[in-house]
């Protein structure tokens, strides 16, 4: 295995993207989620608004017809599209440059066809959540869907029920031989969250804190990956600077955080790195 490093800002700071004085909002990058129902809504959009403040010039939820009127009237720069098959998501997704999936999905076939779907679109992936525990037993279906361009965000829930028993190499062994098996950049997340690609880097991020043991943390992360990746940069460095982003936002935020918290203080952090 390739020796770990720390996750430090020194690796990728020179890599996040700043836009120039004649930039505009498509040439910042167009990212897409996908929602779950009605009473599932809240999870794409806090992904969509870290997608936002990370940067990317266009954010789209993409949802149920039921969901389209919660979302509309809880937004104001992310623009709402509504889809009655996978087929018509993936022509939404097709023009997207990254599509972050699985946050409140829901465990059901459609969630499954819907991946499949953005999957065979240009659009790289961020897969979380329920789209990995749908393919629990089965991990080779999911990792037939992936590439080098995709993301795997799985808490060690969630990983088990992928890779059941790798755990016990270690999380570093695991997260790396995970990425290797499944062709894709994997984010074992928890304390020290683990960043695996498929080529074997790995990096090892020490900046955590426990204030982001809250509901709907793993999706603000989600949606500052898929922010990052819209504006180019490649999926282990977004990965990595997400994942550094987020625990450095929950730090300075400190007692009393909520994950619609966390978007807020993505200016400040960026200030600081720029």
């Amino acid at each position: 295995m390739t020796a770990s490093a720390s996750n430090d800002p020194a690796l990728w700071r020179g890599l996040l993207p700043w836009p120039g004085a004649d930039t505009h909002k498509h040439q910042r990058g167009r990212l897409g989620v996908v929602s779950g129902g009605r009473l599932n809504t809240g999870a794409a959009r806090l992904a969509a608004r870290a997608g936002l403040r990370v940067g990317a010039g266009l954010v789209r939820i993409l949802c149920p017809p039921d969901a389209g009127p919660v979302i509309a009237a809880a937004v104001e720069a992310v623009m709402v599209s509504d889809f009655e098959t996978p087929e018509a998501l993936a022509d939404l997704a097709g023009p997207l440059d990254c599509v972050v999936i699985g946050p409140a999905a829901g465990l059901t076939e459609a969630t499954e066809r819907n991946l499949a779907a953005v999957a065979g679109t240009e659009a790289a992936l961020v897969v979380d959540a329920d789209a990995l525990t749908l393919f629990k037993g089965r991990a080779g279906d999911l990792f037939a869907m992936l590439d080098d361009r995709d993301v795997m965000t799985p808490h060690e829930g969630e990983f088990e029920r992928l890779f059941p028993g790798l755990l016990a190499e270690g999380r570093e062994a695991a997260a790396v031989e995970a990425a290797r098996a499944s062709g894709a950049t994997v984010v074992l997340k928890g304390r020290e969250t683990v960043i695996a690609g498929p080529d074997g880097r790995v990096r090892v991020n020490r900046n955590g804190t426990p204030w982001l043991a809250t509901a709907g943390s793993g999706d603000v992360l989600a949606g500052l990956i898929g922010g990052l990746i819209v504006q180019g940069m490649e999926p282990f460095e977004a990965a990595s600077a997400a994942v550094w982003m987020h625990a450095d936002a929950g730090g300075r935020f400190g007692p009393g955080l909520i994950a619609e918290d966390l978007p807020e203080q993505i200016p400040a952090v960026l200030a600081d790195l720029r």
